[in-house]
């Protein structure tokens, strides 16, 4: 039996979101893909948790700037998933798309599902990664619901979401 090999396989049964973390220093916009992100609290104050490695070329920026955005993806993008996952790419990450500024200055996906324009609360490290507690200071939702991207068994899916929102209609959630 190996444990951690155990562990990886079991954790790439799990259904992720995929998301574009991402802030902004004096060197300009920094960002990478995650699927470690979740609602932590809603009161007194929203806020999220995302997990980032701290190998993760733009890990100290988050940390110095203190701000940072998580911005949801949707199942047609996945060559922008794409372009911030691979580290050869890494300068061309926000060439195309459209980025702009809600309220802290970090760079908003504009196209995303869902936006998080968040304040960095706290972090803490466990291991290998370092986690970033935000406080939401602003969102932005897309206009009408479409097919989140999904990480899931080691690929981007934008065809496995958990519950269709005719499953979803049958079932109260409290969120």
């Amino acid at each position: 039996m190996d444990l951690r090999n155990d562990f990886k396989l079991g954790m790439r049964r799990l259904a992720s979101g995929v998301s574009i973390v991402a802030t902004t220093d004096e060197r300009g916009p920094k960002g990478f893909l995650a699927t470690s992100v979740s609602s932590l609290a809603l009161d007194p104050s929203p806020c999220l948790l995302v997990c980032v490695n701290k190998s993760t070329s733009s890990h100290d920026a988050f940390i110095r700037t203190q701000v940072f955005s998580v911005n949801l993806l949707a199942g047609r993008q996945v060559d922008i998933a794409r372009r911030f996952s691979l580290p050869e790419l890494r300068d061309a990450r926000f060439e195309s798309g459209a980025w702009e500024i809600l309220e802290t200055g970090a760079p908003i996906y504009r196209d995303a599902l869902a936006s998080f324009d968040c304040r960095l609360m706290t972090t803490f490290t466990v291991q290998t990664h370092t986690v970033l507690i935000g406080r939401a200071v602003a969102v932005r939702s897309a206009d009408t619901a479409v097919e989140p991207l999904i990480y899931y068994d080691g690929r981007l899916d934008h065809n496995r979401a958990a519950l269709s929102s005719a499953d979803v209609s049958q079932h109260e959630f409290d969120l």
